[in-house]
């Protein structure tokens, strides 16, 4: 600010007002919370292991970042149990949701489809009845070792662990994230995914405010938003928008991917130094739209270590 120009810069929005330019109308603020009472909370994709957890945590700690929960895309079935625990006890720890993706799926299947040209719709369906087993099996072995939260990218077996659940034979802490392979366009089937048992539901990163308004106005059930998404995933880049992201679609999870970053799945130790640097780098990201959300002088929560509804490990 330069001296001849004391006080309180004018915001963007005072600017384009005086400049005679009427925007588009704001979606009105979503009512709907978390229940502590939050807006929103962090999640990091892509932590793929216990090495790349530990040194996504120690960035965040270093940077004053809160972690409400990472998720993984490689698949359960690629984690030892002896990594399935490990994970469990730093989320345990730290009061944050671990989220597996499910496997096997049609992307790692002998089926040729997913790797078509049109095939990246298909890559998170579960092909044939063995498929359904083993990745029933997946959910039921990470779980012995702890692990609350599972990606799920099949309707069907969203419903089967669904009831699975509901029959006593699963944890009733589980968390079902409706994976981004899954996800839905249209405030329809988003009721759909939430009847057939989901409890968060990934949603396009390229929806505009008013779309997720109209998402919102159905439902209450958290919205998962990429932020910030793969380049896999259209490589949206929103960090400056969370404030009025959170506004209008609150309960929410917001999603930090990197951009321009290499494709990690499935991660292992050949990919090692990569899988660190990009989740130090989301932390990072993350540490950024806070700064923007509290730029604007809006009030948001954002939840901390251990809320209500996260799927908090149980080792």
């Amino acid at each position: 600010m330069s001296k001849q120009n004391p006080g309180r810069m004018p915001s963007g929005a005072d600017v384009v007002l005086r400049l005679g330019i009427t925007p588009e109308p704001a979606p009105r603020p979503s009512t709907a919370r978390f229940p502590d009472g939050a807006h929103f909370r962090v999640e990091i994709p892509s932590i793929e292991g216990p090495v790349a957890l530990k040194a996504l945590l120690e960035e965040a700690d270093q940077l004053g970042v809160t972690i409400n929960r990472v998720s993984q895309g490689s698949g359960a079935m690629l984690l030892s149990e002896a990594d399935l625990a490990e994970m469990a006890r730093i989320g345990a720890d730290r009061g944050l949701e671990v989220s597996l993706f499910v496997g096997p799926r049609d992307e790692w299947d002998l089926g040729a489809s997913a790797r078509s040209a049109d095939g990246p719709a298909f890559a998170g369906r579960i092909r044939g009845a063995r498929q359904l087993r083993y990745a029933i099996e997946d959910v039921e072995r990470a779980s012995e070792q702890g692990i609350r939260g599972f990606l799920v990218a099949d309707s069907g077996l969203l419903e089967v662990l669904s009831e699975m659940q509901r029959r006593g034979d699963l944890p009733s802490e589980i968390v079902w994230k409706v994976s981004a392979y899954l996800a839905p366009t249209n405030p329809a089937t988003f009721l759909q995914l939430e009847h057939l048992g989901a409890s968060t539901i990934n949603v396009p990163s390229d929806m505009t405010l008013g779309q997720l308004s109209e998402v919102r106005s159905v439902s209450e059930l958290p919205i998962d938003l990429y932020v910030e998404s793969p380049d896999g995933a259209g490589g949206v880049v929103r960090g400056h928008e969370l404030a009025d992201l959170v506004s209008v679609a609150s309960p929410i999870y917001t999603k930090f991917g990197l951009r321009n970053s290499k494709p990690l799945y499935p991660a292992g130790v050949h990919l090692a130094a990569e899988v660190e640097a990009i989740a130090r780098e989301k932390a990072h990201r993350a540490g950024i739209a806070l700064e923007w959300a509290r730029r604007s002088g809006l009030s948001l929560q954002q939840s901390g270590p251990g809320a209500k509804g996260l799927g908090v490990p149980i080792p």
